[in-house]
């Protein structure tokens, strides 16, 4: 187990890396994006290329964070019922829905995506609009992405058993505050409360 335990904290440090690296990303896109948007409304014109660049980052986002997504416990998760049971058996879910639902998918995408990038790199695939980039790089992103959440998901599978067994803690546990989805409600809230109280001023002052 100590082995298995070695390689999932190898492939955990692969996808925060590469997470890490998206998190820099994500500024290049929006620069790229202002730019394009400053360009077409002050000159008139626009680049196939550069718009064609801005979908292959935001699609190198989407993609290559998705195991340093699972490897941060971020996924949407319908737990609804799950987290009724106990911890034991909640892990027993993850250990299912992995083997079962996590693993089948993402192999196959993998596995349909690589002749389907492949082609695109023997024939020197272009873009079908003028100016526009070369395909290859943005079909590699699936089999890459999905490699790295297949590797996500081996991970996490080995740290689940590892917790059944008392060789690792939760992997479920979040290590860092409230997830997005909370901190997106409590935002909601929020503002919601706020726009109540600026309401009830509003009418106090109307009444007056």
């Amino acid at each position: 187990m100590k082995f298995l335990l070695a390689l999932s904290k190898i492939i955990d440090n692969i996808n925060l890396r590469v997470g890490q690296a998206v998190i820099w990303l994500t500024l290049v896109v929006v620069l790229v994006s202002a730019s394009n948007a400053i360009i077409r409304k002050v000159f008139n014109t626009s680049s196939n290329a550069w718009l064609e660049l801005q979908w292959y980052l935001f699609g190198a986002i989407f993609l290559l964070a998705a195991g340093y997504t699972f490897l941060r416990n971020e996924h949407v998760r319908v737990d609804v019922l799950a987290q009724k049971f106990s911890k034991r058996t909640q892990i027993k879910i993850e250990i299912f829905g992995v083997l079962f639902f996590l693993f089948p998918a993402c192999f196959l995408i993998f596995w349909l995506s690589l002749p389907f990038f492949y082609e695109s790199l023997v024939l020197h695939e272009l873009s079908s609009n003028t100016g526009g980039l070369i395909r290859w790089p943005a079909k590699l992103l699936i089999p890459v992405g999905f490699g790295l959440l297949i590797l996500a998901g081996l991970s996490h599978l080995i740290k689940c058993i590892g917790f059944l067994i008392g060789a690792c803690p939760d992997p479920t546990a979040r290590a860092h505050g409230k997830s997005a989805e909370e901190e997106l409600a409590d935002e909601i809230l929020r503002q919601a409360e706020l726009d109540a109280r600026n309401a009830a001023q509003n009418t106090i002052s109307r009444g007056r």
